[in-house]
C-alpha cells in the first residue's frame, strides 16, 4: 500500500433511483471503491457529509449502527426495499466532534444513527460488501464555501487514519426544472450545465479557489444549476479535508467522473489530495 495519505472524495449521488438503476455514475464508483482499496486499504471509516442530513450547527452521528432511511416519497416499491444497513464507528464521530469544537457553532456528537440517501446510494456502489463502519456528518447549509473549507480542515488528521472523507451532492440540482420540464434519462447535455460542469473543472483544476469560493457571482450558469446550494456545498468540505492550511495545491483536485442525466443534473466526481503524486492511479 501506498504511504501517501487516502484523498478525499466528492461524489454526485443523484436520484435516490440511482440505487435501482446505477448508470454511468454508480458503475464508476464500483470501480472506483476497489481501485482505492487495492492502493490505500479498506478505510478505517467512512466519514460522509450529505445534504439529506443539514443542521443549522453541525452534529455527528455517533450510534454503533446505521440502518438505511428512505427519506423520499413518490418512487416504486423496490426502491423502498433497498437496504444498506452497517456498523457505525462512535469513537470516530467522537474524534470528529473533538476537531470541529473550537470552529463557529463547534460540533455535537450525539448517539443517534441512520443514513439518509445521499449517503447509501453512494456507499452501496463504493463498498458493496457494506463491512467499513460509517459516521454521518451533518450539513451546515447556511455556512459559506469558506466555512465549510474550514470545516474539512479541522479534520485533516482522520486521513492519517485512513478515514475516508466524502462529500456528497451533487454538481448541479435544479429539481425545478427536472419537475416542469422532464427529459429523458439519456437526453443530450444542456448548454448552461455543460458551461457550469467545465467551468468548475477549469477553476478547480487550476487551483482558483477564490472563483470557486464566489461561486455564484462567478460561474456560468450557477443560480439556474443551484437555485440552492445545499447539494453543492460539501463540495467545498471534501476539498479542506485534504487542502493544508495557508500552502498552494496546485493539482489537488481532479475530475474523476464525468457525466449527465435528464439534461442537467451532473453526477460528475472530483478527488482532492495534498499532493498529486496520491492521485496516481486514479486520474
Amino acid at each position: 500500500m501506498t504511504t501517501t495519505l487516502r484523498p478525499t472524495l466528492f461524489l454526485s449521488h443523484g436520484s435516490p433511483m440511482m440505487a435501482l438503476e446505477p448508470g454511468h455514475a454508480g458503475r464508476f464508483l464500483q470501480g472506483l471503491g476497489p481501485r482505492m482499496d487495492a492502493i490505500w486499504g479498506k478505510p478505517k471509516a467512512y466519514l460522509v457529509v450529505s445534504p439529506h442530513t443539514a443542521t443549522p450547527t453541525p452534529f455527528v452521528l455517533g450510534a454503533d449502527h446505521h440502518d438505511t432511511i428512505h427519506d423520499f416519497g413518490g418512487f416504486p416499491e423496490p426502491l423502498y426495499q433497498v437496504r444498506y444497513d452497517v456498523k457505525g464507528e462512535p469513537d470516530v464521530a467522537r474524534e470528529v466532534a473533538q476537531l470541529m469544537a473550537n470552529l463557529p457553532g463547534g460540533c455535537r456528537w450525539i448517539d443517534r444513527g441512520g443514513l439518509d440517501h445521499g449517503i447509501w446510494t453512494v456507499l452501496m456502489y463504493l463498498n458493496p460488501q457494506a463491512d467499513v463502519p460509517v459516521v454521518p456528518l451533518s450539513l451546515t447549509p447556511h455556512a459559506s464555501p469558506e466555512q465549510l473549507m474550514q470545516q474539512g480542515r479541522a479534520l485533516q488528521s482522520l486521513r492519517e487514519q485512513n478515514v475516508q472523507i466524502i462529500g456528497s451532492g451533487s454538481l448541479t440540482h435544479n429539481l425545478r426544472r427536472f419537475f416542469s420540464s422532464p427529459e429523458p434519462v439519456d437526453a443530450a447535455e444542456d448548454d448552461d450545465c455543460h458551461a457550469f460542469r467545465e467551468w468548475v473543472k477549469d477553476k478547480a483544476e487550476s487551483d482558483d479557489w477564490p472563483a470557486l469560493w464566489r461561486y455564484r457571482a462567478s460561474a456560468p450558469y450557477a443560480v439556474e444549476m443551484h437555485p440552492t446550494d445545499e447539494h453543492w456545498l460539501p463540495f467545498y468540505l471534501a476539498a479542506g479535508a485534504a487542502c493544508s492550511p495557508g500552502q498552494a495545491h496546485p493539482g489537488m483536485a481532479k475530475r474523476i467522473h464525468s457525466g449527465v442525466t435528464h439534461g442537467h443534473l451532473a453526477m460528475d466526481a472530483y478527488v482532492f489530495a495534498s499532493g498529486s503524486e496520491a492521485l496516481e492511479g486514479l486520474v
